[in-house]
């Protein structure tokens, strides 16, 4: 998911490591129109002048608030949008007419009238079913007729068409069908999470049935109620007008989700235990800020080391034979393997202890990709054949998989297996239409690519190469996949589609930097969101076939027209076996590789760990790229490295950290460094970094186990130990604490901290519910008592992760600035 808060820098996604954006998945957004007025923005740089740092971290309005969120209307004909400026929590929305090119924005009484980006289509594909509002609506596609079928503040959570043209919806554990022909209303399934009634029991003890013999009162009672009883079965089975009578699933579990079949006699349930809370009352940090002037304590996620993530069960309902099944797990292979053996032998012989490897039922889910927008359950479209996406909860294991619905059965269907960890992307997957072939992707060749894989034969790759596929479609007509991918260089992307009968693989776009695209409701058409080096998102549209045409021009005028520097794209040679790293470089003005007086030097650091930030498209970072511009107008040659860890290199430069977080890195970042001395003409003595996040936490690490790497560096909003992160992150690279203590001991910062020697600066915000600002805390705390005068500390009580007030975003990058004109230029 692409947000206009795009100076966070980091992955978007669902719980995505360090990144302080969190994706929610809904049905439809909830629109309101802007009437915040911006606070005046900067004069911005002329093109004749030196950046200041009061123009760069300034409200980045004056750069201009780009469209997000694009898509299509239903019919093609235009691509509807929003804007958002940074300092607003309010949003414009607007609709952009493709032959005309016209824009118009939206007003309130509008929204519920917009083609909606999410929705259900009927099997004819005449009709679209989604929610708005918590609420329910179908369009005639034809006609563009919109019925609002619902008007309730309870939400809905899903819906979707049955094969007879009925809708059935759901909320919670309550699902209804709408019956076309009369508008009836019919609840197809009452799910009780309680123990089923026991009814009219017989006596069984001894008092009971000589109550029962001696007196007429007590068993007459008992026979009226049993009779009752019968009654009552006997309506529910002759009398076709009553509701179906519960399912009772008992009382430890909770609904996680839920899915329907396409001729509603199924229901595909996923049960979690209710205990669990992903928190505890523990979990907390305070606000000093808070509005009544008190201390506030606010809610946050629990610390790995502490989070407990269970398995899920999975139960089938049939609503003819109102029966119900749990689903075995011993379909799924190697689901009770001990995959963690190795790791836990080694932290056993570590502590002066054995381990012994026993098999036992692995705790699985549902997967949850952290950048998808489809569910990991999926029906084949005109029958009751079911696929779910499951991983482990200890990382290791993807399955794709059918579910026997009469047995209660999973069957592998593909098995993706990885002794690190398996990518919490590039997840996507689905049937191909009139066939019993699944298509999805994989990341089992060592890079994410398509496969087809029908029922019961082989898999066949649909792509092949050291390349990442991401970001598939099926067209309208089912004939082709199209796709994302940087077939060319790792750091610039395009659009393909393969043909699913003959196998021709070819490129749509042919752009040099990032893009994403949206397919046209015709498959004749790709709605692009795309940037350059020295240029923001904008729209585009790219017919199959023909030219392609600027859609919009958002970014200023003052922003265009200033000489940015565009980074060169570098590869950086790897010492430790890891091939190519690939760079940002920003050379100084002027810059003279023969000068004697040789120059100092920064390396910035990214965040999120999984991100990729060496491309030819505009940096989600685009206050670190001023800074890194004004940074070369100061003299400094200025490096930013895609270490390994980051996305976009396949599963080998992901998984290279597993178990070793923040040496690999370092070692790339060592070889930047010697890099430049060798191409750039750099003073190896004087040389910083800096970075946020991830990025604060390799700042660390670098200063901690490399002193005489770098003679300064700011590390913000840092990552000390890893323990004191999240689960679904951290669990991923570093197994458990309980499993894999080495793994922490070697990874987490504030056990190295003993090797400052050189200066470092800590920066965070206090209200930071990402990285807790408690992690800073304690590494000074622990820097204080290694009586290690090296450092410094600023803090910031109104900022989050990604900070939000230019003010705050001035005095840290100033501070930062400070450092190296301290540090770097006067030794």
């Amino acid at each position: 998911m692409k947000t206009l808060v795009r100076h966070l820098g980091l992955s978007a996604l669902t719980l995505a490591v360090l990144s302080g954006c969190a994706a929610t998945q809904t049905a439809a957004p909830v629109p309101v129109v802007n009437t915040v007025v911006s606070q005046p923005l900067l004069a911005p740089p002329s093109a004749d002048s030196a950046l200041t740092l009061e123009q760069i971290m300034a409200d980045p309005d004056w750069m201009g608030v780009s469209a997000a969120g694009a898509y299509w209307s239903d019919d093609g004909k235009s691509a509807l949008f929003y804007r958002q400026p940074s300092a607003s929590p309010l949003r414009n929305y607007y609709r952009l007419g493709i032959a005309d090119g016209v824009t118009k924005e939206l007003k309130l009484s509008e929204l519920h009238l917009a083609s909606q980006r999410d929705g259900v289509l009927s099997e004819d594909k005449s009709r679209k079913a989604y929610i708005y509002q918590h609420n329910l609506f179908v369009k005639q596609l034809d006609s563009g007729k919109i019925t609002q079928l619902t008007r309730q503040s309870n939400s809905i959570d899903g819906v979707r068409f049955l094969t007879n043209g009925d809708l059935v919806y759901w909320q919670g554990a309550q699902v209804f069908r709408i019956h076309q022909d009369s508008g009836m209303v019919e609840q197809l399934a009452n799910i009780q999470f309680a123990k089923a009634p026991e009814g009219v029991k017989d006596p069984d003890t001894f008092l009971a049935k000589q109550n029962q013999r001696l007196i007429k009162f007590v068993a007459k009672q008992h026979d009226n109620a049993k009779a009752l009883e019968q009654y009552q079965e006997q309506l529910q089975q002759q009398d076709p007008t009553l509701v179906t009578k519960p399912f009772y699933l008992g009382e430890k579990d909770t609904l996680a989700e839920l899915s329907v079949s396409p001729d509603g006699r199924y229901l595909f349930l996923v049960l979690q235990d209710k205990s669990y809370q992903g928190r505890t009352d523990a979990d907390v940090m305070p606000n000093y800020l808070d509005p009544q002037g008190h201390i506030g304590m606010v809610p946050v996620r629990a610390r790995v080391a502490e989070d407990k993530l269970p398995g899920q069960r999975f139960v089938v309902l049939d609503l003819k034979s109102h029966s119900q099944k749990d689903v075995t797990l011993e379909g799924l292979n190697g689901y009770n393997e001990d995959v963690l053996a190795a790791v836990k032998a080694e932290n056993a012989k570590a502590q002066g202890k054995d381990y012994k490897s026993e098999k036992k039922v692995r705790d699985i889910r549902v997967l949850e990709d952290w950048g998808w927008n489809q569910s990991a359950i999926q029906w084949q479209a005109d029958k009751n054949t079911l696929a779910v996406m499951l991983e482990a909860t200890d990382n290791k294991d993807r399955w794709l998989a059918t579910v026997d619905l009469n047995k209660g059965q999973f069957h592998t269907q593909d098995r993706l297996h990885d002794d690190a960890w398996i990518n919490y992307d590039h997840n996507q997957y689905g049937w191909l239409p009139g066939t019993d072939t699944l298509y999805y992707l994989s990341e089992k060749s060592g890079y994410s690519q398509l496969y087809l894989k029908p029922l019961g034969g082989k898999e066949q790759a649909l792509t092949q190469g050291k390349f990442v596929v991401s970001d598939i479609t099926l067209s309208p007509d089912s004939q082709y996949i199209y796709y994302k991918a940087n077939k060319a260089h790792p750091g610039k992307y395009n659009i393909y589609r393969v043909n699913l009968h003959s196998g021709k693989d070819e490129q749509l776009t042919h752009w040099t930097g990032t893009l994403d695209y949206q397919l046209s409701p015709k498959g004749d058409a790709l709605l692009l969101t795309a940037s350059a080096l020295t240029h923001p998102e904008e729209l585009y549209l790219q017919p199959i076939g023909g030219e392609l045409k600027q859609l919009t021009h958002y970014t200023s005028k003052a922003f265009t027209d200033y000489p940015w520097q565009a980074p060169q794209i570098i590869e950086v040679p790897s010492s430790h076996g890891a091939g190519k790293v690939y760079a940002r470089l920003y050379l100084p003005q002027g810059f003279d590789a023969k000068r004697a007086d040789k120059y100092p030097a920064v390396i910035f650091n990214h965040g999120a760990g999984y991100l990729q930030e060496v491309h030819y498209g505009f940096s989600d970072y685009f206050r670190e790229f001023m800074f890194n511009n004004l940074l070369a107008q100061r003299g400094y040659v200025v490096l930013d490295m895609d270490y390994r860890g980051s996305k976009g290199y396949g599963r080998d430069w992901r998984t290279a950290i597993y178990r070793n977080m923040g040496h690999p890195e370092v070692d790339d970042l060592k070889d930047g460094v010697a890099w430049m001395a060798q191409h750039a003409n750099i003073d190896t003595k004087r040389v910083g970094t800096y970075g946020g996040s991830y990025g604060g936490f390799l700042t660390f690490m670098s200063l901690f186990t490399t002193p005489d790497l770098f003679q300064c560096g700011a590390a913000l909003r840092p990552v000390a130990d890893w323990a004191h992160y999240n689960a679904p992150y951290t669990s991923n690279i570093l197994n458990t604490p309980d499993d894999d203590p080495l793994a922490y001991s070697r990874s987490s910062p504030i056990e190295h901290a003993q090797g400052l020697k050189n200066h470092l600066l800590i920066l965070g915000g206090i209200e930071d519910d990402n990285v807790f600002f408690q992690d800073s805390v304690r590494m000074v705390q622990h820097l204080i008592e290694l009586e290690n005068p090296h450092f410094d500390m600023a803090y910031y009580p109104v900022e989050h992760h990604g900070f939000r007030q230019p003010s705050s975003w001035l005095d840290e990058y100033r501070r930062i600035l400070r450092l190296f004109e301290t540090d770097l230029k006067h030794q």
